[in-house]
Parts: C-alpha cells; structure tokens; sequence
C-alpha cells in the first residue's frame, strides 16, 4: 500500500467503488481504496439489490435514472455476469389515496423523461399474474426498473477502478484522520500504515458515524433492522426470470424472484434500532436474528396480495442492519469547516438503487467543486446541531422507516422523538390551545384553537385524504386578522447567523448577489449563489454595525446556509460566524394595524418615517 495519495476512500461497499470509478473515469487515478474487511462486507452484502427510478423528488430520481443508465452500460461490457435483470416495476395502489399519490408521482417521472405509466389493476395482473384484485385500484408501471446482484456490481466498480490504477485495500481498517489547525485533512492512520492526503471520503456505510467521529463531526445516522424472507419455488408456480418487482406500499412489503421462487421484503410499523452508539468494528458480513414477531403482520398482508405465498415453503428470514439517516435521504458532499473531507453515505436501503449517481456526484464535488444537479435534500450541510440528539435521531429515524411506504399527505406531522427544541413562548402558546408542528426540530405554531387543549399535530390529514382539512376556516380566520389588524408570530425557529470582523463585508459581498455595503441598520433582501449562478441561500443581511451583520434564514436552511459560509471563511480569520439561532427568541409583529401596537408598548417614535421599511433597530 503506497504512503500517498491525492484522495482516500474509507468503504469499500457500493458507494466507496462507485466513486473510486467516477473518479477514475473523470481521469482521476490517484486513490486509494481501503476496507477493514471483503469488499461488501458491510451492508451492500445482504442487500436486496432492488433498482428503481420512482422517487418523490427529482433530484432523487435523476440520480436513480444515472445508476439505471450506468448499469446498462456495463452489462454490455460484461454481460450477464453483472447479474442485471431489467425486469421492470409495479408500483400497486391498494387504496384510492394512493392511486392519487401515484398519479402525482408518475407526472414528475414524465417531466425528467422516465418512463412511467398509470396502469389499471387488470394490466397489472396480466404483468404479474400471481396478484389478487382485491381492493387493487391501479398500478404503476415501470419497465426500465430491475433487480442487480450487489456483489457483482460492488467488485465489477471496484476492477474497471483498478484497471485505471486505484488502489484497492481490503482488511485495513482506519484508525484516525490527523487534521492541520487550519481544518484541512493531512493523513489517514490504518492498522498497515498512514497515507498521506488531501482529501478523505467517508463512504463507511453504516460506520461512518464513527469515521465522522475521528475528525469532529457528526453523521447522524442509526442502523434499523430491515427484513426479508426467501422461499422455495412453488411447484406450478415456479416465478420466470423475468418477473417484475412488485411494491405494494399500502400492505407494507415488495417482492422480487429469487432463483424461481419469491423474495418477500417488509418494511414494518414498529421498526427496530441496533447498535445506537455506533457499530461494532468487528461487526463484518453477519446478519442479525430473525424478529418473525415484526414480519409476520406484513407476511400476511402480503398473502392477501399474494395468495399463492400461503403456499410457499420458507428458507431464511434474512436480519440486516440499514442505517437511515433523520429524513431518509443520502447523507453527501463535502463537510463544512473541514477542508478536504467529503461523506458518501446515508444510504439505508437505497444505497444500491442510487450508487452510481452517488458516486459520480462525489466524483464532481472533488474535481470540479460542485455536482451537476440540485442537491440540497442530500447534502450533508442539511443536517443541524440539534441532530447530536442521539435519542431524537433514533426516533426520527425508525419514523422515517415507519412511513418509507405508509402513505404521508402534505400536511402530516413528524410525530417521534418530540418536543426537542422550543421556543420562550412555547408554554404561552400551549394555554393559547396552539396546535403544533415541527420543522427542524423546532415545536412551531401550525394554528391555534382557542379554548381547547393544546397538541402536537401528527398524520392529521388522513383523516381528510387530499381533500380540505377541517382546520381550513380556522387559519384562513388568522390570515384574515393578520391582513386587516395585526398579528404576532413567533418566529424563532427561523435561523440567525452573526458574522464579524474586518473581512465580514467583503466576504458577503463575494456570496451576494445584491450590494451589502450599506448604512448601519439597512436590511437587504438577497441571495447567496454558488460558481455555476445557482441559488444556494435566501436570507436576509442586515448590517449591525460596520464589521457585524446578522443574517436571517428559513427554519429548515440554516444550517445549509451556515455551512455555505463556512465553506468561504477567508483562511485569514478576518471574518467569523455565529449561529444564535438558539441564543434569540423572534416575536414578528405584522399586519395594517402593527405600528399602533408597537407604539402603545414603546417611548421611541416608530413612524414610518422614524423606523422605514427595510431597517432594523
């Protein structure tokens, strides 16, 4: 193992050989590899290997749509020793609700040219003949979707990166990251010896928490016992190689063929955590036992889809560990105040159907600064302080495994791990009968209901569908006070970043697209842009004195804005930061009639002419 090397990837599973082949495709060969076990021993091993393009978000789906293309790719190169079967997908709508929610999917999938169509059920059966029409509403077509074996697509990276000359190291484990004091990545420490570097990735899979640990910097993340069982081949019934993956979110498990007979995977309603505190590092290509407690509950609901599963043998109830992150979402990119240290992980049971448009945007975030696309909801800036909650993550995590195939509605609510963060008017908000939401970890205001006992709001909206909630009449009575009288709001979960100093101005100047040199007290409406003149930031700056400003930011933004600046600290020091987004409690007084109210409550004058618009005293 040579001692130096322009970039370090720690993870040799999916995501760890996917950017090892994007760097080395985009030219960059000089990289290394290592793994404290095998290749895939962690959990790309008892991956299940399912591919689809069909997401909630098109960021997610054009990173979905890159893999499908990649792995189309290299089945021609190699054929089927990938182990790539492009078999397509049904996607089932086993309630009305959830044919309206397909229905607004499949429209996005169209806008980036994915092919996706609506089906009706008796379509959907002539796809998948084994399936019930009971209660079967409609489906979701779509044909270029399959199935990969993750071992072959993991060592099948790992070889053509080879080929190029990256180093590939199997049981070698790290041991430390020394950092400079100016926050810039020096060298890995393993058990064989140090390398020398530059730039780190983290793509450890379900230990990256701990590898996050090595250089201060938290990955929040929680493994979740995720199950599947595999079954003979039913005599008379033995599957083709040709099935298609089925899905049936409302009954809470998929399927796919497994050497002629049926792989059943759950996604159960009271998920369990594991190795909260971190992932034994000894823990390498094993499984956990069986919870049949957990599983049976879907297995039924899967035989009603399924009838001829009651008549199925059963091999193996398959335990493995998937971490999930807070929001279920990949957790990537470079680390904010950490020069040269970049994560790739996040990918729970995602991971395989994603890699190759993971790796190729760590591969653009090393070499060119940026990725291609919009990436916000997978950047790992996204995540704030408050997620250093352990029991908080645990919670939000297991809830997002909870719901990955229950059907959510626009207004529903987190419901786990609350109350964590509130506001100093949170218990006057409470006797005003508030009914809360949550955004970000803070408890925040959704409306009030005066008169009768506070609560946290939850999956509320199922109980109104996609039609008018019954709250409706109550927010549009507070829209209306607030338009024709006044208003107060509390607005402290919105995010507050002070940055000081001589090189304050003209480091904000470089962010901005407006002129922030200004007066003391001038507030401006701006945003941040990144090389390429995308947005990165919509805030705020108001000018506290000469080297002082403040900046204001969306409740759920913060932290991706403070990690922008960060990312831009001149390395002088002359300019600082300071996120007192919790340190501030903010009171928004609006509305015709708001001025009236504050002079009642003040001696100073807060005219218009006196206190302008635009200003901040």
């Amino acid at each position: 193992m040579r001692d130096q090397a322009q970039v370090v990837i720690i993870g040799g599973g999916i995501f760890g050989t996917s950017v090892a082949y994007h760097l080395a495709k985009a030219g960059c060969t000089d990289v290394i590899l290592v793994d404290k076990g095998e290749l895939t021993s962690g959990t790309t091993f008892h991956s299940v290997g399912l591919v689809s393009q069909f997401r909630t978000s098109p960021s997610l789906m054009r990173v979905m749509n890159y893999t499908i293309n990649l792995f189309n790719e290299l089945k021609e190169e190699v054929g089927d020793a990938l182990g790539w079967n492009t078999v397509g997908s049904l996607r089932l709508a086993s309630s009305k609700d959830r044919l309206k929610a397909l229905q607004r999917e499949v429209s996005r999938a169209k806008a980036i040219g994915i092919t996706a169509d609506i089906i009706s059920a008796g379509e959907a059966m002539e796809i998948a003949p084994f399936l019930s029409d009971q209660e079967l509403y409609g489906a979701v077509y779509v044909p270029d979707d399959g199935h990969i074996d993750p071992n072959a697509i993991t060592y099948e990276l790992a070889r053509q990166a080879k080929s190029t000359g990256v180093e590939v190291h199997t049981n070698v484990r790290v041991t430390g990251i020394d950092v400079s004091p100016a926050g810039e990545i020096q060298q890995v420490i393993t058990d064989h010896g140090n390398i020398k570097t530059e730039c780190v990735v983290n793509a450890a899979g379900e230990w990256a928490p701990r590898i996050g640990e090595m250089v201060g910097v938290n990955i929040p993340m929680v493994p979740l016992m995720h199950q599947y069982l595999t079954t003979k081949p039913i005599p008379g019934h033995e599957l083709p190689r040709n099935t298609p993956v089925v899905r049936d979110p409302d009954k809470l498990f998929y399927c796919r063929e497994d050497t002629g007979a049926f792989l059943i995977g759950a996604f159960e309603s009271n998920p369990k955590e594991w190795a909260v505190e971190g992932v034994p590092w000894k823990f390498t290509q094993e499984l956990l036992s069986p919870e049949w407690e957990l599983f049976e509950p879907v297995l039924e609901m899967a035989m009603e889809r399924i009838p001829i599963l009651a008549e199925a043998e059963a091999v193996e109830l398959i335990n493995g560990p998937d971490a999930f992150t807070p929001d279920g979402h990949y957790a990537l990119g470079p680390v904010p105040g950490l020069r040269g240290f970049y994560v790739a992980a996040g990918g729970s049971i995602n991971g395989i159907a994603g890699a190759g448009g993971v790796g190729k945007l760590l591969a653009e975030w090393i070499l060119e600064g940026a990725p291609s696309i919009d990436t916000h909801e997978m950047n790992i800036r996204r995540f704030g302080p408050h997620l250093s909650d352990l029991k908080y993550v645990t919670e939000h995590c297991r809830e997002v495994y909870r719901y990955y195939y229950r059907l959510r509605y626009p207004n529903d609510e987190n419901e786990w791990g609350r109350p964590l963060r509130t506001s100093p008017f949170y218990t006057r908000l409470q006797e005003a009968g508030a009914i809360f939401g949550e955004k970000n970890g803070w408890e925040r205001v959704n409306y009030l209901n005066p008169g009768q006992p506070w609560r946290q709001a939850g999956a509320d909206q199922k109980n109104w569908g996609w039609g008018r909630p019954d709250f409706f009449e109550q927010v549009a009575g507070e829209v209306k006070i607030a338009r024709e009288r006044a208003s107060l709001i509390d607005m402290t979960s919105f995010g507050k970043i002070d940055i000081f100093g001589a090189g304050a101005l003209p480091l904000l100047q470089k962010l901005a697209i407006s002129d922030l040199d200004k007066p003391v007290g001038c507030i401006t409406y701006t945003q941040f842009l990144n090389e390429k003149g995308g947005i990165e930031s919509d805030v705020t700056v108001t000018s506290m004195a000469e080297d002082r400003f403040r900046i204001i930011s969306g409740t759920s933004f913060v932290s991706n804005d403070l990690g922008w600046i960060q990312m831009h600290l001149p390395k002088d020091g002359s300019a600082e930061i300071s996120d007192v987004t919790e340190d501030l409690g903010c009171l928004a007084l609006c509305g015709p009639c708001a001025r009236q109210v504050l002079e009642s409550v003040t001696r100073n004058d807060v005219s218009n002419h006196a206190f302008p618009y635009m200003t901040a005293q």
